[in-house]
């Protein structure tokens, strides 16, 4: 079976690379050795921007601010592919965090030191609306009301609404998606690679292969992965189905990234945690504990009884939180988009591009440089 394009995982960088080959006109075949969209990309929250966008360096501003100026036009695409609605909406973001959260404090006074200074210059030099507001302007059902930060422009997605819309968008394009099919071995000759065989035992070939693989793109590359850095690490998320508009806005606390997001039908998603289980992805009483105890503490009504499902899901972690979007230093048919660890969702639309430019020989729209395979 021949394609232009090979891409081997169907999670949100695999599925969303699929899409935008098949529009500028590839042929594309996705291997995905279980189902697709089922690990990390359904079990993350959705916020499209870094949890505190200052606290991290100018690749992942890079990138995030990109698939953020591409996320309109990514989405009204699909809806009119696919008919599905992937949830697409600028709720914004409510930062509590220690300078803010003094609870005499007004929004308009200074602070001297702490994350309003720093949240401040950033956003300025971004063109990243910020406002100084109280907490229950924003979100009555808080537990206490007191001096916080307001990105009114941060959106968010429904993960699981927006992988079953690429998927379908991708068949609809004449992509094949060929799932329960996990890489077995690689067939290199000549410098590149010719084909690759599967667990059902066919073999593919195609001019160029791409690994979108998550968490598992160093197993899936065995020894061509070099000095790739990427390892699974767990989050684990609680959901509740709460009363209908008990939460307008997504709320964030600074001091240990905890959030609560608010899905259109009253679901409202609790997360989450960070940990390094290797590849064991299960969900814990401990976590169950600490994620509710952290959400009721936030809003009290919040509690074990309206408490829904709990899940985990396995990041593909890496250094400074910056993927590698990039050719293979020796083989140069093989490429890889992988790598997002939080913000997979968050960026797939740039990582998309940048990947398909590449292999297309497109100009970029930015510097590609701090997205290379390290060697």
């Amino acid at each position: 079976m021949s394609s232009d394009v090979i891409i081997i995982g169907g999670g949100i960088a695999g599925l969303a690379t699929a899409h935008q080959l098949l529009r500028l006109g590839a042929t594309v075949t996705l291997l995905e050795r279980n189902y697709c969209g089922q690990e990390a990309s359904w079990a993350g929250a959705g916020i499209l921007s870094p949890l505190l966008p200052w606290d991290y360096s100018e690749p992942v501003t890079q990138l995030t601010q990109l698939s953020n100026r591409l996320f309109p036009q990514f989405i009204e695409t699909l809806r009119d592919e696919t008919g599905i609605d992937p949830e697409y909406q600028a709720s914004g973001m409510l930062v509590l965090s220690h300078s803010s959260a003094r609870q005499h404090a007004e929004p308009w006074e200074k602070v001297e030191d702490g994350l309003d200074r720093v949240a401040e210059a950033w956003c300025a030099r971004h063109a990243f609306p910020l406002k100084r507001v109280r907490s229950h302007e924003i979100a009555p059902a808080l537990a206490r009301d007191e001096a916080a930060l307001w990105l009114p422009d941060i959106c968010q997605v429904r993960n699981p609404r927006l992988l079953r819309s690429l998927a379908k968008a991708v068949e609809h394009s004449g992509g094949a998606i060929v799932e329960n099919a996990e890489v077995a071995s690689w067939k290199i000759a000549r410098g590149q690679v010719q084909s690759i065989s599967t667990s059902r035992g066919e073999e593919y070939t195609a001019a160029s292969y791409i690994v979108t693989a998550g968490a598992w793109s160093r197993q899936v590359l065995g020894e061509h992965a070099l000095k790739l850095d990427i390892r699974p690490v767990q989050g684990q998320i609680l959901l509740f189905k709460a009363q209908l508009g008990l939460l307008q806005a997504m709320v964030l606390q600074e001091q240990d990234n905890f959030y609560l997001i608010p899905r259109r039908d009253g679901h409202i998603l609790a997360g989450s945690t960070l940990e390094e289980t290797g590849f064991e992805n299960r969900t814990t009483a401990q976590a169950r504990k600490a994620l509710l105890s952290r959400a009721h503490s936030l809003v009290p009504a919040l509690s074990e009884e309206i408490l829904a499902r709990q899940w985990g899901g396995l990041r593909p972690g890496s250094p400074e939180n910056i993927p590698v979007i990039d050719r293979h230093p020796e083989i140069p048919n093989l490429y890889l988009n992988s790598g997002h660890y939080r913000y997979g969702v968050t960026m797939a639309p740039a990582s998309a591009q940048l990947i398909s430019n590449m292999i297309l020989n497109k100009p970029q729209p930015l510097d590609i440089t701090p997205y290379r395979w390290p060697v």
